[in-house]
This record gives C-alpha cells, structure tokens and sequence, in this order.
C-alpha cells in the first residue's frame, strides 16, 4: 500500500520528493501560502490539493496521512531573518504541532536551518514531548550528497513514543548515498563527452571536480555546459558570454544544484526570474533530504 503524505509549508515539494525516493510515498495534500511554490505543485501535482493557509486550517476536516512533512520557516532561526526565534511573527512551528497532535501521523520529517538548534528546538522538542512524541535529528550539508554547495541543514524525525520508524518496514527504494569527501573517488568519464569535460574544466577550475562529481550522481552535466556546447549562450550560468549588463544567475544552474528534475522549477508556466530562484533558494534538496531521512531510519536499529 503506498503510503501518503501530508506536506506543509511545501515549497516546491523537494522534501516530499526525498520521502517519495526513500518510501515510495505520495502527497495527498499541501498546505503551501506563497504563489510561486504554489503554481509549482500544482504543475507536477494537478490532482493534490492545496490548502494554502496553514493559520487558518482546520486540521480535524483534513484527510489523515501517514507522514507529515514540512520545511517549517526558519527565518526566525536564521541569521538572514535576525534571529528572533518564538518571539518572530513567522514563528510557525505551532500550527505544524497542531497538524501533529491532531492527525498523529505515524511519522513526521521536518528541515530547517542548522542554526535551529541553537535557536528555538529545545521549545520543538517540548513541545512534542507534550503530545508524547519522540524525536531523532541530525544535520547534513548538500556537498555531502556530492551538491558543489555547503548549505547545511537540520532534519527531525517525530514519531509518537515507544513506535519509532524501522527502515525495514518503510524504505522500498534503493538507499540514498552520503557522498562527502568520496566524491573524489568518483570515476569521471562518461559525464558528457570530451567537450563539456574541457568546458567545465575551463570555466570552473579549481570548482571543476565538484561540478563533475555532481554531474555524475545527478545523472546530468550542468544546463551552462550544454548551452555553451551546443551553441545557446542565453541560458549560461551568467548569462551572455559577453554580457553587456550585470550577470545574472541562470535559475536553471541554480535548479541543477539542487538536485531537482531539469525543469522542475523553471519549466513551470507563470514564473518570473526572480520567482524561480527564490522559489529554489528555499527550497530542500532532494538527495540532501532523502539521505538524512535514511541516516535517521537507520539510527532506529543501531
């Protein structure tokens, strides 16, 4: 039977995409307030609903799931957002505990910005003890996925007590692999040919073995090395070769640098520039949060 989700503060879905490569689950509903995200799920997702407000939901006329999922805001945990922590009007976190208390899923997975843990998850972690829910947690960087970027989040597994997750009787995909420091293990031949090898190389340099790497565990090379190969300078990574104006970041590097399906944000209808990369800047990476959430089944059995 596949498992279903319920997913909060959704984004554009990238850790419901890390649970789906881990458990093989779908989404039965989200509850995502920003249009952009929103445009986004309803591309890929046109048959889930989307409840939009999560202030304003009432969580016992919602279907239940089997997992929550949710990228609860971190701005009051971040250093961009001042650090305010509860005392922040987009303190969140309780409306997801309600979602929790009521529903009781048989399992929730949740992100945040590492600086969470020193900032407002000792109030997390109460208050799910409250309910009578237990948690594990880790922190994960994308470059240890292979991602050529740091970004260093914090994953949490909740579950209610005394009925944590087993990896054996959730996970039916093939794990995901923490790469680290073994991406310089990594055979590169076979990534795009000769061309783009030397293209990356030229244009990268001393970054050119990360970009290589993920370009091999992503299964794609980098959408500015098949511009610049086949010829398309308009979508590089700065745009024109020679631009006349500001470079601008391709939001299509930045998608790939996430790990995310070519086009999963960019391809969607109704997007501006500006849309599209704020939309991926916040969002989770699906390789990061799939191998969190299998380092934390597998914690259960150790």
């Amino acid at each position: 039977m596949t498992l279903t989700i319920g997913s909060i503060f959704s984004g554009y879905g990238g850790i419901d995409l890390a649970v789906e490569q881990i458990m093989g689950a779908k989404p039965a509903w989200f509850c995502e307030w920003d249009d952009a995200p929103s445009k986004i799920l309803a591309h890929h997702w046109p048959a889930v609903p989307n409840f939009r407000d999560v202030t304003t939901m009432d969580w016992g006329q919602v279907p239940k799931v089997d997992i929550i999922t949710g990228g609860y805001p971190c701005q009051p945990f971040s250093q961009a957002g001042h650090r305010k922590g509860t005392h922040d009007d987009r303190h969140l976190w309780p409306h997801v505990l309600t979602a929790i208390r009521i529903l009781r899923p048989r399992f929730a997975f949740l992100e945040n910005v590492a600086g969470h843990l020193t900032l407002g998850f000792d109030s997390v972690l109460a208050d799910l003890a409250e309910i009578g829910w237990d948690a594990q947690w880790a922190t994960l960087r994308a470059s240890e996925v292979g991602a050529p970027h740091h970004r260093e989040r914090l994953f949490i597994l909740a579950y209610p007590n005394g009925e944590r997750p087993q990896a054996e009787r959730f996970a039916s995909r093939p794990e995901a692999e923490v790469a680290g420091d073994h991406y310089r293990d990594i055979a590169l031949a076979g990534v795009g040919g000769d061309a783009i090898e030397y293209e990356i190389h030229c244009r990268w340099g001393d970054t050119a073995e990360r970009i290589l790497a993920w370009a091999l565990i992503h299964g794609a090379p980098p959408p500015v090395t098949e511009d610049v190969v086949t010829g398309y300078v308009d979508k590089e990574i700065f745009g024109s070769r020679f631009p006349e104006t500001k470079p601008l970041l391709n939001p299509a590097f930045a998608e790939w640098m996430m790990g995310l399906p070519a086009g999963w944000v960019t391809e969607v209808p109704g997007l501006t520039r500006q849309q599209q990369l704020k939309a991926i800047g916040n969002g989770v990476c699906p390789p990061q949060g799939a191998a969190a959430l299998q380092q934390l089944l597998k914690e259960g059995q150790e």
